[in-house]
């Protein structure tokens, strides 16, 4: 008995409950902000070495005659070379200056820093540390939202998250915008992790599923709100500030959102987390007694931990051969699923067509997928559906690279598909991974599965940048 045996008598989803977890989804908005950023921030205009006679105000656009004096073809993406010049008629690599088209990403970190050519790896680079960032913070913050709180965990990494994010966006250089964005991307983990987190557990488990699954959904608007900010945003400093300011709103949550009551009876505040319970009753009009909570917390508040009982460990994983292949596979598709995931929606500038569409497309079509699971994840089961999403998306990813350059519509539409194939895969694999570790090595196994994840969203900018047009094909070849 404990908390679960509480919250039948609240309501397994009353006004309280309701106000409370509206208010912590919405921080999953501005997290998709920073999260997704780097796509507008790092975007790569098209640029060309700036020939001799030109002036430093040149523009991007020149007539045909004299790109094909000054410049060589590019075989391989149909198009002049952007980082050689013909000398002589004469291949000769250009270190620079350059002269950018400003005319669909304005003014980006590639610009200001000259990220271009043998330096272009810098904005894989860039993605990869932000996401080496989410890994640290996820391991950080989750560790010490268990030792001292989540709503002291969910201010601290905020109030670094406003700090870090007014910083890069005025950093002087290249690698303090990148080491403040490493930071950023572990403070998502402390707001966006932690709030969903306590959201869920003032949840009834009959509506957690639900729950879950409809913060993920608050994630997918910010996603596509990203595109607008960028889109009539056009300074990457100013970019930056303009994703990062609206978190400010959330420090007034201080005086709204409560500690977890959960997270107080396992610390054994017996006595605080039966204040909130009673607010919540009083919000949700219900009568809960002192001497029926005494009843539903006694054994959570005797409850001494054995001297001889130790914790779980990732090792304790691998000590069963049916355990262990269960759990290699399992991270396995925490790695295939973040690689594509990640991968996807850092590529939408390479598909071809308005960068801007496609990137609201990739987030817009991950609602249907949330919604898919929802309405059959119990009908045809975790495995199934978490599997079928995987092929289907591979099927669909593999598809492009038999499309015609000619038609980016029909490789844009693939693409859209397999984002929402392992959109929905991604959601379940949180779920079966859930069900399929016990309960004394779950947080363990839910732990190294999320490496993996990181593992995989990290290796994702450098696959990227290695063959742009042909990634998604790359992705679903290699993965799937």
């Amino acid at each position: 008995m404990g908390y679960d045996d509480v919250i039948p008598l609240l309501g397994d989803f009353g006004k309280y409950q309701r106000r409370i977890y509206l208010l912590l989804c919405i921080p999953a908005i501005s997290c998709a902000f920073h999260k997704l950023g780097n796509v507008f921030l790092i975007a790569e205009p098209s640029y060309r070495c700036r020939l001799p006679e030109e002036l430093e105000n040149a523009t991007y656009q020149l007539n045909r005659t004299v790109l094909e004096k000054n410049y060589p073809w590019d075989y391989l993406h149909h198009t002049y070379d952007s980082c050689d010049m013909l000398i002589n008629n004469q291949s000769v690599p250009c270190d620079g200056p350059y002269v950018f088209d400003h005319s669909v990403y304005g003014y980006t970190t590639v610009i200001e820093y000259e990220l271009t050519c043998k330096k272009a790896y810098l904005i894989a680079t860039s993605n990869a540390l932000f996401m080496v960032g989410v890994m640290i913070g996820s391991i950080v913050f989750g560790e010490m939202s268990d030792r001292c709180g989540r709503k002291k965990t969910f201010f601290i990494s905020l109030v670094i998250q406003l700090i870090f994010g007014i910083l890069a966006a005025i950093s002087p250089e290249y690698w303090t915008f990148t080491l403040s964005r490493m930071i950023v991307g572990a403070t998502t983990s402390g707001v966006f992790l932690v709030a969903y987190v306590i959201g869920l557990e003032m949840v009834g488990p009959s509506k957690r599923t639900i729950a879950g699954t409809v913060c993920h959904m608050f994630f997918s608007v910010g996603y596509m709100a990203t595109a607008a900010f960028a889109m009539y945003i056009t300074n990457w400093r100013t970019l930056q500030l303009g994703l990062t300011l609206p978190g400010v709103m959330f420090l007034i949550y201080w005086w709204f959102i409560p500690e977890s009551a959960r997270w107080l009876i396992s610390k054994n505040r017996i006595d605080e987390a039966k204040r909130l319970i009673h607010d919540a009753a009083k919000y949700n009009k219900v009568t809960i007694s002192d001497e029926t909570l005494d009843v539903l917390l006694k054994p959570t508040e005797e409850k001494v931990k054995k001297k001889d009982e130790k914790d779980a460990s990732v090792l304790d994983i691998f000590k069963h051969s049916n355990m262990r292949k269960k759990a290699l596979i399992i991270f396995y598709d925490w790695f295939a699923n973040n690689i594509t995931y990640y991968g996807l929606s850092w590529n939408t500038n390479n598909l071809g067509g308005d960068p801007y569409l496609n990137f609201v497309i990739s987030g817009a079509v991950e609602i249907p997928a949330y919604t898919f699971i929802l309405l059959f994840l119990n009908r045809w089961g975790r495995r199934n559906l978490m599997c079928g999403c995987m092929i289907m998306a591979g099927i669909a990813l593999l598809l492009t690279m038999l499309i015609p350059k000619d038609m980016q519509w029909l490789t844009i539409t693939l693409a859209m598909f397999g984002k929402m194939a392992i959109t929905a895969s991604y959601g379940a694999v949180y779920i079966f991974s859930t069900e399929q570790f016990p309960t004394v090595i779950r947080n363990a196994g839910l732990g190294a599965g999320s490496t993996c994840a990181r593992l995989g969203s990290i290796i994702a900018p450098y696959i990227n940048i290695m063959q742009k047009r042909d990634m998604v094909s790359i992705v679903g070849m290699c993965w799937f």
